[in-house]
């Protein structure tokens, strides 16, 4: 059942209407002992308006910002909500995020309280809390064993609680700020240089959660299961992970990993989930990885499939032999491929980054709709999304109801409407640049078509203008070389140069596999130093370079050993590429390509 998020002020305000509704029903599950455990929506009210308590209880004033470490669980959405109901911002912060950028978050926001999760994560926290400009009193769930100081102070998750549940009457009733103000300063993950604060309003969640909701009321029944995998860190998965179950009263699903999240769809039967493009182009690895071990018959009737949706997809429609053929396949694949996802979804929505338009065909051509979206974190995050009714893969569909979209002259996409931030956090010259005259300038270039549908076609700072003055847009060539089984990831390179190369790190298990038939060491780092592997790496460069333009194709490359990872600095959270951070490393080699 949805609450009219027109009608609430505060995030904190739906929620405790639509807690007041839904009363003993499961909303948060988390697997403790091999077992899935339900908080019910009472329980999660009274731990919220508890730790509210407890935060003001311990000094937290209207404003204050408290941040938030921790991998998703369901003391994750409590924390988050009972710092509004306290008044407070909250201020998410990625698990990965290594010391110095808690203290760059720390000092940045100014946050006085920090909330954290395990033993591990809490010391690294500390570490950089006992250096902050001002100490931060820290939260933890599981606290260290060792009570190191971290400056301000160090109290348990259950303390907190209870010192809520003893504070006086005035203290436990929760604040009701305006939809105007702050709700919460979501950091950016720094792609081209330090992660900056955006301020989201209230209203900003509020409105975007709603235009959400409008896209998935048409697809389900009221009966919603979400499983959240994403960081809850990330603008995407707060706002469609989090407050869009509340405004529709779903239940919330919490991933154990990455590694275990096809057997948690499998117990959890969602409904819907959220995912980056690269989620799905790992499981359409897996599931071709998969084929190859079945035998001729089985693989033939996938190969049918594939290629009946895909026909199906380009043209609306099938012959009478082939409609008879496609439900066969219907019943003896497309079901068995929805089963794996749990046999419930509805929806899998894509954004965070340009969904291949080869996996986004693949997946719909096997049943799964994929609903490919467009945002920023700085539009809380949804700008656009494809309508379920009326799917175009290569676009990210239509603005969201209350969200309006126009193509500047130089072709970047402006956004305007209550979703769009407050400003980045005490940082107006960068607010100033984005935020003019009511509108967002996204930094991306784009399209609309005749049915209103945006398409992206570039990254305004991210297009390499060749030696000729041709823009190439390096997102596009480096999907289609990661598409290519020999290539884990890519960064295409040639700014003022007369062509392109690029920077690839292989396949780990291609490359094994290769490396066996070759008689090779399986080293990776004796492989790239290798004549003949680094020759085969670029023949399948030279294969994608057909499907490719001139001014697209890529020349050389180099081939890297170690790949792209949060730990290296060369991965945001997100895991997008830092293009700065890769070309420190690596600029030297990739410019030597030119002789």
């Amino acid at each position: 059942m949805s609450v009219d998020s027109t009608v609430c002020q505060n995030v904190t305000d739906l929620f405790l209407t639509q807690a007041e509704t839904k009363g003993e029903a499961p909303f948060l599950w988390a697997k403790h002992d091999g077992a899935w455990l339900p908080k019910s929506w009472a329980e999660t009210r009274a731990d919220v308006l508890d730790l509210a308590a407890g935060l003001r209880a311990l000094g937290l004033a209207t404003g204050d910002r408290v941040m938030v470490v921790s991998e998703n669980r369901p003391e994750w959405a409590i924390a988050d909500l009972a710092v509004m109901a306290a008044g407070g911002i909250t201020v998410p912060a990625y698990t990965t995020n290594t010391p110095s950028d808690h203290l760059h978050i720390l000092n940045n926001s100014g946050a006085r309280f920090v909330v954290t999760s395990t033993r591990a994560l809490t010391e690294k926290v500390m570490a950089a809390a006992w250096q902050a400009d001002t100490p931060p009193t820290v939260i933890a769930i599981t606290p260290p064993e060792v009570k190191q100081s971290s400056g301000g102070g160090l109290i348990s998750w259950d303390d907190t609680l209870r010192l809520g549940r003893t504070a006086p009457p005035e203290t436990q009733q929760p604040v009701t700020p305006a939809r105007g103000d702050a709700a919460c300063i979501i950091y950016t993950s720094g792609t081209g240089g330090a992660p900056r604060g955006v301020m989201l309003s209230h209203g900003a969640l509020l409105s975007n959660a709603k235009g959400a909701m409008r896209l998935v009321d048409s697809i389900t029944d009221g009966d919603d299961v979400f499983l959240s995998f994403l960081p809850l860190s990330h603008a995407y998965e707060h706002t469609a992970g989090l407050i869009l179950p509340i405004l529709i009263g779903a239940q919330i699903y919490y991933a154990e990993s990455i590694e275990a999240l096809v057997p948690n769809m499998a117990e959890a039967r969602p409904t819907i989930m959220t995912a980056v493009p690269r989620f799905y182009e790992m499981m359409r690895v897996r599931i071709l990885h998969n084929l190859r071990r079945q035998g001729a018959l089985k693989r033939k009737m996938f190969e049918m499939t594939v290629a009946l949706g895909t026909k199906r997809y380009h043209q609306g429609r099938l012959g009478p032999l082939e409609s008879l053929a496609d439900m066969v396949l219907e019943r003896l694949v497309r079901s068995k491929v929805r089963d794996r996802f749990g046999g419930r979804l509805v929806a899998m929505v894509s954004g965070g980054a340009p969904l291949a338009f080869d996996v986004g065909v693949f997946f719909t051509a096997l049943g799964v709709r994929i609903l490919q979206g467009y945002g920023q974190t700085e539009a809380a995050p949804v700008i656009c999304a494809n309508h379920p009714r009326k799917i175009k893969i290569d676009t990210v569909g239509p603005a969201l109801d209350g969200v309006e979209v126009r193509i500047a002259a130089d072709g970047e996409i402006l956004v305007r409407g209550e979703n769009v931030m407050l400003g980045y956090w005490n940082d107006p010259a960068s607010t100033a640049a984005v935020l003019r005259d009511g509108w967002l300038h996204t930094g991306d270039i784009g399209e609309l078509d005749e049915d209103g549908y945006l398409k992206i076609t570039d990254r305004k700072k991210d297009i390499i203008v060749n030696s000729g003055g041709d823009n190439v847009s390096p997102q596009r060539v480096e999907g289609f070389l990661t598409l290519a089984p020999e290539i884990a990831q890519a960064m295409a390179h040639g700014d003022r140069r007369p062509h392109l190369v690029a920077l690839v790190v292989p396949d780990a298990e291609w490359a094994a596999g290769w490396a066996r038939d070759n008689g090779k060491p399986a080293e990776l780092t004796q492989l790239v130093a290798d004549a003949d592997f680094r020759h085969a790496m670029q023949q399948a460069v030279d294969r994608v370079n057909k499907g490719l333009s001139t001014i697209e194709k890529v020349r050389k490359v180099v081939v890297a050993a170690e790949g792209f990872t949060t730990d290296n600095g060369m991965l945001t959270p997100t895991m997008k590429i830092r293009r700065h951070i890769i070309r420190k490393t690596y600029g030297e080699q990739l410019e030597a390509l030119y002789g």
